[in-house]
């Protein structure tokens, strides 16, 4: 699929810059005749054809994972593991530190949820839209992070913190960290 839409992206970019750059200094050079050659329309076909092409694949993409994972990851994930945004964990002593653990994703809305998105903020309201992404972005890099974690065999994530930045448009992307640590089985 992810061929398909470089192809797609391709075919996008080769019409545009046709069609801009070779096919309106044209026209402007030529306005008296209206015949559209066969290149500027070749030049206008990839230019949607490639817009179609990518918009489908990833649909079809989104679909076959949304068909193929659950809402919550639940990759590496161990109820035993502590997660905790404090250095210390009352009542346990920290034996070893193992080192520093992230679970890191880049997320993003589809086109149709961007655009409601826009409607509702110049309404008003939440935009649960971005509410979902990012809930869903942060439950699969805290995945990501217990499965370090439990790899590194674990006890607790102390330090926790949650980082976000906007990559481009409406992507945003979200690390997870805290530091891996072995505790002391016995209760102080």
């Amino acid at each position: 699929m992810q061929f398909l839409r470089q192809i797609g992206s391709l075919a996008f970019v080769a019409g545009l810059f046709t069609t801009v750059f070779i096919g309106i200094p044209w026209h402007v050079v030529v306005a008296d005749n209206p015949v559209i050659p066969w290149w500027l329309r070749t030049a206008v076909f990839c230019l949607l054809g490639g817009i179609l092409i990518v918009l489908v694949s990833l649909a079809v993409e989104q679909m076959s994972r949304a068909a193929r994972t659950p809402d919550a990851p639940a990759e590496g994930t161990d109820s035993d593991l502590l997660l905790l945004n404090s250095d210390e964990l009352p009542g346990r002593k920290v034996t070893q530190v193992l080192g520093l653990v992230q679970g890191h994703t880049v997320f993003a809305v589809w086109l149709g949820k961007d655009l409601s998105a826009i409607v509702r903020l110049i309404l008003g309201g939440e935009l649960t839209e971005y509410t979902q992404m990012m809930g869903q972005a942060r439950a699969t890099a805290a995945a990501r992070m217990r499965a370090r974690a439990t790899e590194m065999r674990a006890d607790a994530v102390i330090n926790v913190r949650y980082m976000t930045t906007s990559v481009v448009g409406s992507a945003a992307e979200l690390l997870v960290y805290g530091t891996a640590v072995q505790l002391d089985p016995r209760a102080d």
